[in-house]
């Protein structure tokens, strides 16, 4: 009996698959790494995560501040639990990949392939959303470290009178803030190649032109993104 081990993948197939993980590998890195990276949306928000931890610092009461970092772990809690929803719809879509298989095959352009051609598909899909899954629930993780650290954060007064103004303490509070944010962003940004890899049922170009066009949107909206512009300091 056939598996997904004995697909033949054409030249085209293997080249869309190689584009793809360059691509969703490749920019997660160029986005994370580098001077220019510190002039993304997300390296620019440390700029105002630390400014929050400062200002966190010197406030007497913090519960506005507990309430921002839980409204944070509301939103990786809903992707985190929404993805395993995907993920069991994925592989419920295993045992019904012969009718699937045909309402494609009625599509513009879709190209024919074999049902183990169809398991790899759905495999790196399934590896796309289960990727997302572990950096959702490491974000939440770090969330509730900064939850943590903030119970913990020294007492105004002790702040004020400070020398240095706890400044150690505020970089790490902003630092954890921001690597939560990082593994939130990756997470989100599989989904966006999880869109691009449902392409590759249909047509392999539209697969390399599907990933292609993912990474351009996503760089306009990390790099040169209107509201950059707003929230880029002085």
């Amino acid at each position: 009996m056939k598996s997904f081990f004995d697909a033949q993948l054409s030249f085209t197939e293997i080249s869309a698959l190689i584009w793809f993980l360059i691509c969703w590998g490749g920019y997660n890195w160029y986005a994370s790494h580098g001077e220019h990276a510190r002039r993304s949306l997300v390296g620019v928000s440390h700029t105002y995560r630390l400014q929050w931890a400062r200002q966190l610092l010197k406030r007497d009461v913090r519960m506005v501040d507990s309430s921002l970092v839980g409204n944070l772990m509301n939103s990786v809690s809903f992707y985190a639990n929404t993805t395993i929803y995907v993920i069991a719809g994925l592989m419920a879509l295993w045992g019904t990949l012969d009718q699937t298989m045909g309402f494609v095959a009625d599509l513009p352009f879709a190209k024919q392939s074999g049902k183990d051609l169809w398991e790899l598909r759905l495999i790196l899909l399934i590896f796309v959303f289960v990727f997302a899954y572990f950096k959702f629930t490491w974000a939440l993780r770090e969330f509730n470290l900064l939850s943590i650290m903030i119970g913990g954060a020294p007492d105004a007064k002790f702040v004020m009178a400070a020398e240095d103004g706890c400044e150690s303490y505020a970089n790490r509070m902003a630092a954890v803030n921001s690597l939560a944010g990082e593994e939130f962003n990756r997470g989100v940004r599989s989904y966006y190649f999880g869109l691009a890899a449902l392409a590759w049922f249909i047509q392999p170009w539209l697969f390399i032109g599907a990933t292609t066009l993912v990474v351009v949107v996503l760089y306009r909206r990390d790099f040169s993104s209107s509201l950059l512009k707003i929230v880029q300091p002085d």
